[in-house]
């Protein structure tokens, strides 16, 4: 059986062994390997891309979080990562997003949400703390617009592209929060149409509305 590789990015010690008691929990396969620093975590990103996802916070020393996910980005596109931090407030949650996190759990939350947040990145998808969705009910809405996603067969990009539309987000808020040209947001709902084989915006919004999203 093929293990779930992840690595966990964090300096102090206590936190990381605690994570990886944690994400045992995701499944029964789950490996994951610990890094102090975000240079020690590059070094074995080199030596072995093979990982499935990265554990990262967000105050490490020498490079910060911030930095570490646009390297991330450029040098490891396929490589979702997952933000655990303190720094959870909203300016700080949508940062991460754009510099290219898949999803964000404050560090102040439940184990349960970390797991969830885990399972739904492994699965594709994308996990927005509920501080900038607007609560359960973007909580429940997330869950719903993943759903529909897979029903749909869309891509881990479009996917995280059709959550935000879903909210009634524009092109142009959709490219500010995730840190794209408004151009690449275009070209993703285009292929979202598509795929929902509808021909307008409208149309799409009114299949999610149907099947449970709120928009």
């Amino acid at each position: 059986m093929m293990q779930t590789r992840i690595l966990i990015i964090e300096d102090h010690v206590l936190v990381r062994e605690a994570m990886a008691l944690t994400l045992a929990q995701v499944a029964e396969d789950v490996h994951c390997e610990q890094a102090s620093n975000a240079t020690d975590a590059l070094a074995l990103l080199e030596a072995d891309p093979n990982c499935d996802l990265l554990v990262v916070d967000l105050m490490l020393p020498e490079i910060n979080g911030f930095s570490l996910l646009g390297v991330i980005a450029k040098r490891f596109p396929d490589v979702p990562a997952l933000v655990v931090s303190a720094l959870d407030d909203r300016e700080s949650v949508q940062r991460a997003m754009k510099a290219g996190a898949s999803g964000f759990v404050s560090k102040a939350s439940p184990s349960n949400t970390l797991i969830e947040a885990v399972r739904t990145i492994l699965a594709g998808g994308v996990f927005t703390p509920d501080s900038a969705i607007g609560g359960n009910d973007g909580n429940r809405n997330r869950r719903a617009s993943q759903a529909f996603a897979e029903r749909f067969q869309l891509t881990a990009a479009q996917g995280r592209v059709l959550e935000l539309v879903a909210q009634g987000k524009s092109n142009r808020d959709i490219a500010e929060f995730l840190g794209l040209s408004e151009g690449t947001v275009k070209v993703h709902v285009s292929a979202i149409l598509r795929s929902l084989g509808v021909t307008s915006r409208a149309q799409a919004l009114l299949m999610m509305t149907r099947a449970g999203l709120r928009v």
